[in-house]
Parts: structure tokens; sequence; C-alpha cells
């Protein structure tokens, strides 16, 4: 299965990049940037989640729900049109609450340090990209016919381990070094790995998705 961030370097990838950039008033370049570490790091978070019974039966509802089904990805160049609509950003920033929590800010903050655009940008980036992202969940998870715990991990360990390693390590570097003391794996390796031990790390960002 090829990786989530192989979706940006296709034909689709590019009209979400240039879209979402023009959303954003961020050059391409860095718009690829923020997107290239951020969709990792939510479906790092959604897949931690789905590992406990609520968090799967939330996330299986909510790819089930008509708004993720794929139909986003039908017309992007109508979503972009004009300035996506307030009704997509409005539930890009649910998607982002229930997969982050309390932690969004950070993660913004992290990913903007490394990408070097200001965070309201990145958080703008964000709420458009969560829709579409969980649009290509949607229709991933109807294409295999997931309807289990296990199949949601599979799809969601599929997309992410089909990236690169290289590309792997430039976003787990971005968030895990989150304060620059150049201490990677005592920052919050606990996001990836559940360690999660020096100052809670992420670890706290995983609990909350959908399951509420």
């Amino acid at each position: 299965m090829a990786g989530i961030l192989d979706l940006l370097n296709s034909d689709m990838g590019k009209t979400i990049i240039s879209g979402v950039a023009g959303q954003s008033k961020q050059p391409e370049s860095k718009t690829q940037d923020v997107l290239t570490m951020a969709l990792p790091v939510l479906m790092q978070a959604m897949k931690r989640n789905a590992a406990t019974p609520q968090g799967a039966d939330g996330l299986l509802g909510a790819l089930n729900n008509s708004k993720h089904d794929g139909s986003i990805l039908d017309n992007l160049g109508g979503l972009f049109s004009g300035g996506v609509d307030e009704s997509v950003t409005n539930e890009g920033s649910k998607i982002l609450n229930h997969v982050l929590g309390s932690k969004q800010a950070h993660v913004e903050n992290a990913i903007s340090a490394r990408a070097g655009i200001d965070s309201g940008s990145v958080a703008q980036i964000l709420k458009v990209a969560a829709p579409i992202l969980m649009g290509v969940l949607g229709k991933q998870s109807r294409e295999q016919n997931v309807n289990s715990s296990s199949g949601l991990e599979g799809l969601l360990g599929g997309l992410l381990s089909g990236n690169s390693k290289q590309q792997e390590q430039s976003f787990l570097e971005s968030i895990l070094d989150a304060d620059g003391d150049g201490s990677i794996i005592d920052d919050v390796a606990g996001m990836v790995l559940n360690s999660g031990k020096k100052k809670g790390g992420l670890g706290g960002l995983l609990g909350g998705l959908f399951g509420k």
C-alpha cells in the first residue's frame, strides 16, 4: 500500500497543496513541508487511539459517516475555488480537537518552528487538511471493507509504513524535539512509542480521538 505521503507527490496531492497554500496564503513549498510533517502525526495519533476498543469504535463510526466517505476528494477544484467553505474548516477544527486534544497548540508550534511559518498559518493548514485526510481514510476503508478494529489498524499502519524512512524521520524530529534541546528520544517519543515519561510527552494527545 502506498503511504500517506505518497499522496502529496501525486497529481491529487499537488492539487491539495496548491489549494491549501492558496487558502492559507503560504508558499506551496512551506505548505507541503507542513503537510509532510502533520499528516503522519495525525495518523499516528489515530492509530494509537484505535488500539483501544472505544477509540476504534469511535474512528470507525467517524469514517462511516457520509461526511468522510471520500466525496471531498472528487471535486477538489470546487473545494478550493473562491476559498474553502467555513463548514469544512469547522469540521477540521472538530477533527483536530478529537485527535490532538489539549496538545494541539504544542503540535502546531513544533511544526511551525520546523517549517518556518507562524503557528496560526499551521493551524489554518491543518483545519483544511484534516477533513481531506478523513476523506482519504474513509475512501480507503470502503474500498478495503474495513469494519473491525484489526482492519482499521491495518489500514492506518499500511498508510504509515508506506512512507520512506527519511520522510518519517523528518516529521518525527520536528515533533519529538519540540523544545529544541536536541534530546529527541527523551522529549516526546511517547507519542509514537507510548513511553511518554518525560513531561508526559505527547502521550496524552492519543486519548480522545472521537471517543467522547
